[in-house]
């Protein structure tokens, strides 16, 4: 994911020695583009960028992060690595297309279209494996990249929370790593 032009593009900044850590919260939701983003109920997503002068070098870690929501009441949770979020990853075109499939295969009264009785609701279709392959590639893509880099640089980064997000009250996106220590309060 490439970064904004500058840390203002971005919800909040904050700096962190002689780096900027820049951040947007996206909810629950996986840009890709301009298609209809992916979703996952179990992980909220916060896009981050760092910045800082011309030839400098970061070891960029998304361990590096915590979030802490509900700011006075809970204690800041820990970034989780991408592939932990594989399980929880939906595509909402493609659970609409299954949606209305399934509704035109049924004929409404009890009866499927080739005349059988439906004694039981069928069971829910299962994305095809490789729509599931392409999903993992596009978050793993998307992912803060980590090591040594030279910045700028930018990507998703991955907090458990399987609340709904209009619940959230407030955010903090904590930094603690190799450049230093910043605190960014997000807009949910």
């Amino acid at each position: 994911m490439p970064p904004r032009a500058a840390p203002g593009d971005y919800q909040a900044h904050a700096a962190a020695g002689a780096v900027t850590v820049a951040a947007e919260f996206l909810g629950h939701s996986i840009p890709r583009g301009d298609e209809v983003p992916l979703t996952t109920e179990d992980y909220v997503v916060i896009e981050t960028a760092m910045f800082g002068s011309s030839g400098t070098r970061l070891k960029i870690s998304s361990g590096d992060f915590s979030l802490r929501i509900y700011a006075k009441k809970t204690k800041p949770v820990p970034s989780q690595p991408f592939g932990m979020v594989f399980h929880s990853l939906k595509d909402p075109v493609w659970e609409d297309k299954v949606a209305v499939e399934e509704k035109e295969k049924s004929s409404g009264n009890g009866i499927s279209t080739n005349g059988n009785a439906q004694t039981e609701k069928p069971a829910p279709p299962h994305m095809p494996l490789e729509m599931q392959r392409a999903m993992q590639q596009r978050v793993e893509k998307a992912a803060l990249p980590e090591g040594d880099r030279l910045l700028p640089q930018a990507g998703l980064i991955f907090f458990p929370y399987h609340g709904k997000v209009e619940k959230i009250h407030s955010i903090e996106l904590i930094y603690a790593g190799p450049a230093g220590t910043a605190t960014m309060s997000l807009q949910p």
